[in-house]
């Protein structure tokens, strides 16, 4: 089986972390493009006379184009490379957010979308591979969580810099400005990204046949199952509230001041930054209990959630407060999944299998960001955007469904992993005692 346990890591070199760099500008600016019509969505219903079901569906078909796109995508990577695919996601976000800019209908909108979504399927996993391919051991996993994190910097961008250009510039020239930056990372990556170090030879382009044939055990790793059912029970809860309906959650459904509601979810990444790289850490330590954490995500998550929909009348500022913390735990939550395809897949079969996981939470975003903005339309009469406390109840108790599945499908892949571990002679000891061994040891060794 492939590396269950972390191989040794040799010390990255400057050049690695000036690659990577590169490569996290790239994926800042793909976060920047993909959150940009989230904290846009009054300014957008207003512009395209659109209720919230229409709002939902320009983010909905955006993810669904990501979502799609990802198996694609991670057969692609395998055979062009990271750099070539970071380029062209880059030019093709630009061209949506230009598209934007100019859309004065919602079919116009929903185009631009598309292409946002288009272009953003190929950015992450690209710069997995990027990191996979400069960086070894222990350290990818604290390397992609810091990915993640920093990446969300693009949501804080388009949560406040962005927010305040459209308030003053207009739509038109947001927008014009955002595919400009769009176009100019597009240009970095081009001319200082390399895909690995100098002297790695890229392996020979599979035929079609190959390529069915790695797709095929790809799907049957259980590695790749738990990794898919991880992103998507600890992704999309933090996704749709960061993305499209926390915003007005809390401003229209809690009466918060939109500074206040921006403050909130910069909290959300900020807290994300801090868990990141201890979570990174962790997995990196004790791989065997990566499904531990997993489990801690999903269950704080779910607690706070029922609370906040359970609370009688307006929730408290600081119950939201621990709401927009736990939430924020969701996106480097979601990243072990990818950890997990890392170590049960073989070198040739990585990006395939990134792309399989990151199918998983952006399914299960766009299917709940659908179903809310279905709800709030329902329970709110005469296609009104006053969605009052009971409607936003309603709409979010839709998360229900989709931590169930994911749950199940955690627990049942760990089961066939553990079982197969079992076979081959690899004892699995309590956390706490794993814990307590591995610093013992250290502790010794110094």
């Amino acid at each position: 089986m492939p590396g269950v346990f972390p191989e040794v890591s040799a010390p990255p070199t400057l050049r690695a972390y000036a690659v990577w760099l590169v490569a996290l500008a790239a994926y800042v600016v793909a976060v920047f493009h993909r959150a940009s019509l989230g904290v846009a969505g009054p300014e957008a219903q207003e512009r395209f006379s659109a209720g919230a079901s229409a709002v939902s569906l320009f983010v909905v078909l955006q993810l669904a184009v990501y979502a799609g796109m990802q198996v694609p995508v991670g057969v692609a990577l395998d055979r062009f490379g990271a750099r070539r695919l970071i380029v062209v996601g880059g030019l093709t976000m630009a061209a949506g957010q230009l598209v934007l800019a100019l859309a004065t209908d919602v079919p116009t909108a929903v185009v631009a979308r598309v292409l946002v979504g288009a272009g953003d399927a190929m950015t992450f996993i690209s710069v997995l591979r990027v990191i996979g391919a400069w960086f070894s051991g222990g350290t990818v996993p604290v390397i992609t969580q810091l990915t993640g994190i920093l990446g969300q910097l693009g949501q804080v961008i388009a949560a406040t810099p962005l927010v305040a250009l459209l308030h003053g510039a207009g739509w038109r020239n947001t927008f014009l400005g955002a595919a400009a930056v769009g176009l100019l990372a597009a240009v970095l990556v081009a001319t200082t990204l390399r895909d690995a170090p100098a002297g790695v030879v890229r392996p020979a382009a599979p035929g079609l046949a190959a390529v069915r044939e790695s797709l095929a055990a790809t799907w049957r790793e259980s590695g790749t199952r738990i990794g898919l059912y991880t992103h998507l029970v600890t992704q999309f809860s933090g996704t749709v509230f960061a993305l499209l309906w926390g915003y007005p959650f809390l401003t229209v459904g809690q009466g918060l001041a939109p500074g206040t509601a921006a403050a909130l979810l910069t909290l959300l990444v900020l807290v994300g930054m801090v868990v990141g790289p201890l979570l990174g850490r962790f997995c990196g330590r004790w791989p065997l209990h990566r499904s531990t954490l997993v489990f801690a995500i999903l269950v704080a998550t779910v607690a706070v959630w029922t609370v906040v929909l359970l609370w009688p009348g307006r929730v408290p500022l600081p119950v939201l407060v621990v709401l927009v913390v736990v939430l924020g735990t969701n996106g480097p939550g979601s990243m072990i999944g990818f950890d997990f395809a890392r170590t049960w897949n073989p070198v040739e079969r990585q990006g395939s299998a990134s792309g399989v996981v990151n199918v998983g939470g952006f399914v299960a975003s766009l299917l709940t960001i659908l179903a809310i903005g279905v709800v709030l339309d329902v329970l709110t009469p005469g296609g009104s955007t006053a969605y009052d406390r009971d409607a936003f109840r309603g709409a979010f108790a839709v998360q229900y469904v989709f931590w169930a599945i994911g749950a199940v499908g955690v627990f049942r892949h760990r089961r066939l992993l553990r079982d197969r571990l079992a076979r081959d002679g690899v004892v699995l000891v309590p956390l706490r005692v794993a814990v307590v061994t591995r610093l013992r040891g250290e502790s010794a060794a110094r």
